[in-house]
């Protein structure tokens, strides 16, 4: 069991190096998300391995259980044939029981201990599952950050105009500012030029009625 442990702690080992020397080269989410899948399917063979372990707990038990039924059975047959003055199949049954109950201590034994390692091992998989799971939630801190920065960079290229001028171009507001400035002067410029007539004639007319009152 211990050797299942070292070969996942060193998987995890060599996939946190991976990361770590493949950050400046791949989207760090991107990095991250492989990495979580590679995480679950370390979970998902410690879940199969505590599966293995639960079906040969039952077979220990029922192994232990069928031994000590024979120990009894032989035990019982030695009694009859003690009774019946059968020594030879006395002595015979007596060695089957002897069998039989070291059978059944032997298999109590290994049951205990895989009991004791199937403990340890729900132990360990469930912390796999909290950091799993504080990755995931790490994951989603992780994701919120980049979308804030990756929302402030474009409403950083429109509303600063010191932002602007990247590959030569203002900010979008300066450009439609610029816009309107141009537009409303143009329209100015061609008010004056169609009213300029009409107004000198005005002014002219006013100018001559004050000389001929003088």
């Amino acid at each position: 069991m211990g050797n299942l442990f070292q070969r996942i702690k060193h998987t995890v080992m060599s996939d946190i190096h991976e990361v770590i020397d493949k950050k400046e080269q791949k989207n760090p989410i991107a990095v991250l998300n492989q990495y979580l899948r590679q995480c679950e399917q370390e979970v998902e063979k410690v879940q199969k391995l505590m599966e293995r372990q639960y079906t040969l707990k039952e077979e220990f038990k029922k192994e232990h259980h069928h031994a000590l039924s024979l120990a009894e059975k032989r035990k019982h047959q030695a009694e009859v044939a003690g009774n019946a003055g059968e020594t030879e199949l006395q002595q015979f049954a007596v060695q089957e029981q002897a069998f039989y109950e070291e059978r059944a201590m032997r298999i109590a034994e290994s049951a205990a201990q895989s009991e004791k390692d199937l403990q340890d091992l729900e132990r360990k998989y469930e912390e796999m599952k909290h950091k799993l799971k504080d990755m995931y939630i790490k994951r989603m801190e992780l994701m919120g950050r980049e979308n804030i920065a990756r929302a402030q960079s474009k409403v950083n290229t429109v509303l600063d105009p010191s932002a602007g001028y990247t590959d030569g171009r203002f900010s979008k507001f300066d450009e439609i500012e610029q816009y309107l400035d141009r537009l409303e002067h143009g329209v100015q410029n061609s008010y004056y030029r169609s009213t300029i007539d009409a107004k000198i004639a005005q002014l002219e007319k006013e100018t001559k009625k004050e000389e001929t009152a003088s």
